[in-house]
């Protein structure tokens, strides 16, 4: 059985990755409004841009979101507070988070625990939601099963595979563990490769909510062409 989706649902899954260190403020300034034309769920994009980009975005729907301790999660928690503390500043209302990735390889779970409960109160006082970054390339079945634990515990948002930075980026496998290891009120975030809609829907049929993509105009252009709407007014200008 073919399964059912409406455009809306596709789009409001999509995180708009503008992530690569390398982008000019034109791209960034682009790839927002891009964003905004195909109504996804948010831009998720270098914290320095991040007020440009809540500016951009005002009135849109769609969530400026930025990174915190990205890509490796290797700073103290104070700097990542300061981050955070900053990204509310600017206008962030979502906020992807790196753990400390040594520490969850070294089985220090205290520490990352009361990192990820310092993070989570930090944006939930900022009245933003906060996903946590496992960079799952790195860490064991076991290891991803602890995290989920602890971040069912804490209440965060989202807990997401990857970075996309890493050796190995989303897998199914381990979207089906995560969900499957996480409370009902904690959603699930892909990220890292996806670049087509057969793998976005994919993702969402092992229970991702969210998925993050660079390749946001190509994976909802193919939705529209299976769902008969035509190219979208964006790639006609193009």
């Amino acid at each position: 059985m073919t399964e059912q989706y409406s455009y809306g649902e596709i789009a409001k899954m999509i995180d708009h990755s503008l992530l690569n260190p390398a982008l000019t403020t034109q791209e960034l300034d682009a790839g927002c409004k891009l964003a905004r034309q195909y109504e996804v769920a948010s831009v998720c994009i270098l914290p320095y841009y991040l007020a440009r980009c809540a500016e951009l975005l005002r009135g849109s729907g769609v969530h400026p979101s930025a990174t915190i301790g990205f890509p490796h999660g290797a700073n103290t928690t104070a700097v990542k507070i300061a981050e955070i503390q900053q990204a509310l500043k600017d206008g962030g209302t979502e906020l992807d988070a790196v753990i400390n990735i040594g520490k969850a390889r070294s089985g220090d779970w205290d520490y990352v625990g009361r990192e990820i409960n310092t993070l989570t109160k930090a944006t939930h006082g900022g009245r933003a939601k906060i996903k946590v970054i496992f960079e799952n390339a790195y860490l064991d079945d076991a290891a991803k099963i602890r995290l989920c634990d602890i971040c069912g515990e804490i209440g965060v948002d989202w807990v997401k595979t990857s970075t996309g930075f890493a050796t190995t980026g989303a897998t199914v496998a381990d979207v089906k563990l995560m969900r499957g290891h996480s409370p009902s009120h904690v959603q699930v975030k892909a990220a890292g490769g996806v670049r087509t809609l057969d793998a976005l829907l994919e993702f969402r049929a092992a229970g991702a909510t969210r998925v993050g993509s660079s390749s946001t105009a190509q994976i909802l252009e193919e939705c529209r062409k299976r769902l008969g709407l035509g190219a979208s007014e964006t790639l006609a200008a193009k």
